[in-house]
């Protein structure tokens, strides 16, 4: 059986996606898949030992710019890709219209979220066949949900299993805490005082503190909150996703907002903290056997709150 996964954007999106990859390989062995991604984030399905293809696709720029002639062209190059296979099923788990119509370029059956369940319910008019989800549950759940209906199996019990297969760039276990500060909105930040007495606090009990950066801004911020943690803190130059996978992969544990690179880092099996402020984690937050979510809507979480969820996960002394 060969599928295409439709699943563009964003980074913690992509990531809530891994699980049912993981379900899909194993409740069906032998299947096929091939995962539709936003360039950007193309990185992360590659990193699954059951995804075949990696197929970028553009649409943030395309649609920025529909009447620039690279856009043309690059829907044209993704339209010949996509009509070399025929799909046994292809499935759009981002219920978006402009994955749809995406989605419908390449060839065979359509699924998707049905109109209840789609995010934009017009989306639901281009699958050949709508799937019924729950709102009230994870991302993680509602995407494994969307899987098994999809390709009929019974839906796993199990632990969500993200399957990423990546070497640390350290030997695992570091005494290094990588503290994701950084988010796309700007409800969601945590007082940059809140990160300097996290710091210093876990610099006192032995451990390195690393911040990672996407954008200049954010990488001014991470300067300063190093700066103010003093010795052992260090604020990252910017580098790609399988390159930070790679890092955070080592660390002993991880601290952060709702941003894609704390899903990430719980999907490799981290020790992590969320931090929610402007969002529901019951329903994205940090899904994983070893992480623990703090806050909620119009919510500010302490240091101390976070230094006694982190002993909870068992990091005490660096040794």
């Amino acid at each position: 059986m060969h599928i295409l996964l439709v699943k563009t954007s964003s980074l913690g999106d992509v990531v809530h996606n891994l699980p049912m990859v993981t379900d899909m390989a194993s409740m069906r062995p032998g299947i096929v898949i091939d995962w539709l991604v936003e360039p950007a984030f193309a990185d992360i399905p590659a990193m699954h030992p059951a995804i075949h293809s990696v197929i970028p696709a553009d649409i943030r720029r395309w649609l920025r710019a529909p009447w620039d002639q690279k856009t043309w062209r690059g829907v044209g190059e993704l339209r010949a890709r996509l009509a070399q296979t025929r799909y046994d099923l292809i499935l759009d788990t981002q219920g978006l219209v402009k994955s749809a119509l995406v989605a419908r370029l390449a060839r065979g059956p359509l699924y998707g979220p049905d109109r209840r369940s789609a995010r934009e319910p017009l989306a639901a008019a281009f699958y050949t066949r709508g799937l019924a989800m729950d709102w009230d549950r994870h991302a993680v759940w509602r995407n494994r949900t969307l899987g098994a209906g999809a390709l009929g199996y019974a839906l796993p019990k199990t632990v969500p299993d993200y399957g990423l297969a990546i070497p640390p760039a350290d030997r695992p276990g570091e005494p290094v805490c990588v503290a994701f500060h950084a988010t796309s909105r700007a409800s969601k930040l945590w007082p940059p005082g809140h990160w300097v007495a996290l710091g210093k606090a876990l610099r006192e009990r032995g451990f390195g503190i690393l911040l990672p950066s996407g954008n200049a801004r954010e990488q001014a911020a991470a300067a300063a909150i190093a700066t103010a943690i003093g010795d052992g803190a260090r604020a990252l130059p910017r580098t790609g996703i399988r390159e930070l996978a790679r890092m955070i992969a080592g660390a002993r544990m991880t601290v952060g907002v709702d941003t894609g690179l704390l899903h990430l880092a719980a999907a490799l099996g981290r020790p992590t903290v969320g931090i929610f402020r402007d969002s529901d984690p019951a329903q994205t937050g940090v899904l994983a056997r070893d992480a623990l979510d703090l806050g909620g809507f119009r919510s500010c979480p302490t240091a101390d709150e976070v230094l006694a969820a982190l002993a909870r996960l068992g990091l005490g002394e660096a040794a």
